[in-house]
């Protein structure tokens, strides 16, 4: 069978580099977990290395052309191929509560809103792992004070550990890539709940780094905090200024001051 022809619309660029590909694969610790789920395996460079590891593989796969290369190249995957958009899809469907990880050559156009749907799933996922582009590897590890800090690194902390692991040129894709790739993982931590309300916690971070550039005694100012609360020293704070722990901080005292979500 002819190879897949990157689809523009689908954020497609296959990787080339077999070593990179392994080195992915090898960002996988195998702990905590029997199973293992790719999204957007493509032509499938990653999971070759993927089906050599002693974990059971399932792909989730949008493009049915790539549906098609894998169902004829990979007879390891029959029956492991899910033809779905990870988005949207019922994981459960698969996966029945079990414990697995994700990993991936993430299509950048929709790499954060994978983060954020690992996040809703994280009693399930204790680890992820894969390629983003860079600047978003990168800011899902930032720690607090850069610029690149935000919803994604804050949220993302809050549950898992998260490392920045490697660089990926761009001329190692089919396509090439405008920007440069970075490799992380992210691993659960041992205590992930949350002393605070978790809805009150996201909706108090997403709407602080909405104007990131205001302190939080501004940007806050739609939770409707009494005067009392907006006089603590921490709102005269930037976003950025603060760690995870600073936010639950915050979410806990907006808690106390009776703000539901």
């Amino acid at each position: 069978m002819e190879k897949v022809k990157a689809k523009k619309h689908l954020g497609q660029h296959f990787l080339k580099d077999e070593s990179i590909a392994k080195a992915i694969a090898d960002t996988l610790t195998l702990k905590g977990y029997d199973e293992v789920l790719e999204i957007g395996p493509g032509m499938g460079v990653l999971t070759k290395y993927l089906l050599e590891k002693p974990i059971n593989t399932h792909v989730i796969e949008i493009d049915t052309e790539s549906v098609a290369y894998l169902d004829a190249n990979y007879p390891k995957l029959k029956d492991k191929i899910i033809s779905q958009d990870f988005l949207k899809y019922n994981i459960n469907e698969v996966y029945q509560n079990k414990q697995f990880a994700i990993i991936g050559n993430f299509p950048y156009n929709i790499s954060s809103q994978i983060v954020f749907r690992t996040l809703e799933l994280r009693d399930q996922i204790p680890e992820f792992s894969g390629m983003f582009q860079k600047e978003v590897a990168e800011r899902i590890c930032e720690k607090k004070g850069s610029k690149t800090y935000g919803i994604l690194s804050v949220l993302a902390q809050a549950f898992y550990d998260t490392e920045y692991l490697f660089t990926v040129n761009e001329n190692v894709f089919i396509p090439p890539p405008k920007v440069k790739s970075g490799v992380m993982r992210m691993t659960r931590k041992e205590d992930y709940s949350l002393p605070c309300s978790e809805k009150l916690f996201f909706t108090v971070v997403k709407t602080a780094f909405q104007q990131r550039r205001k302190t939080l005694r501004n940007s806050l100012k739609t939770l409707n905090l009494s005067d009392n609360l907006r006089e603590d020293t921490i709102f005269d704070k930037r976003p950025e200024q603060l760690s995870v722990d600073e936010f639950i901080e915050l979410t806990l005292k907006i808690e106390a001051n009776g703000v539901q979500s």
